[in-house]
C-alpha cells in the first residue's frame, strides 16, 4: 500500500467532457475522490496540467514566442489548481496551492520542505507551475515534484485509457498494448 502518491492530473480532464474551462462537476468528482483517500491517511501532492485554458506549444500557432507561451501554460496550471484546492476544501480537507514561480500572495511558493508539510499534517498540496521554465511538460514537472517530495508513487489521470503504438486521438489504427515493459516502451519510442 502506498502512503505517499503524486497524482498527476491532465488539464483536460478538469474541462469536463470538452475538455475546455473549468467544469464543476468533474471538479467535484475528483475532489471526492482525492478528499475521502486523504481523510484515509494518504498522502497526496498533485500536479495538474493546464491544457484546458492554454497549452504552451498552442501559442506557436497563434504567433506566440514558445518561452511566453509555456508561461502561459504554467499559469493556466495555477489556476486549475487553485479551482481545485476550493472544491478540496469543500470536501473538508485542507489543501494548499504552490507555485514554481514565486506568485504570493495568491500561493505559496514551492519548496519541498513546506509541501511535505503539508501532506504530512494530512493536507493535500498542489503544485503548479510545471518546473517553473519554459520547455518541461508538466508530466516532467511531475516527475520533478515526485522525487523531491518522496513520493511512492505518480498516478497520472489522462484522457487516455493506456499506452498505444501511436496517439489513438490522432491515429484511428492505434492499438492498445495490454502489456508492456519499460523496455519495449523506450524501443519503441512511446
Amino acid at each position: 500500500m502506498y502512503k505517499r502518491v503524486l497524482l498527476k492530473l491532465s488539464g483536460e480532464s478538469l474541462g469536463g467532457s470538452v475538455g475546455k474551462g473549468l467544469d464543476p462537476e468533474s471538479l467535484r468528482r475528483y475532489s471526492k475522490e482525492i478528499a475521502q483517500a486523504a481523510k484515509a491517511g494518504l498522502q497526496i501532492a498533485i500536479v495538474n496540467g493546464g491544457g484546458n485554458i492554454f497549452r504552451g506549444l498552442q501559442g506557436l500557432d497563434k504567433g506566440f514566442d514558445r518561452v511566453e507561451g509555456d508561461r502561459m501554460g504554467m499559469l493556466a496550471t495555477v489556476i486549475n489548481s487553485l479551482a481545485l484546492s476550493q472544491f478540496i476544501k469543500d470536501e473538508g480537507v485542507k489543501a494548499e496551492v504552490f507555485s514554481a514561480t514565486p506568485m504570493e500572495p495568491l500561493v505559496r511558493y514551492y519548496n519541498r520542505d513546506n509541501a511535505v508539510k503539508v501532506l504530512e499534517d494530512g493536507g493535500v498540496a498542489l503544485i503548479a507551475g510545471g518546473t517553473g521554465s519554459p520547455f518541461f511538460t508538466t508530466d516532467s514537472g511531475a516527475a520533478l515534484r515526485a522525487l523531491e517530495i518522496k513520493a511512492d508513487v505518480v498516478l497520472k489521470g489522462t484522457r487516455v485509457d493506456g499506452v498505444y503504438t501511436a496517439d489513438p486521438e490522432k491515429d484511428p489504427t492505434a492499438v492498445k498494448y495490454d502489456e508492456l515493459t519499460f523496455d519495449e516502451a523506450m524501443s519503441k519510442h512511446l
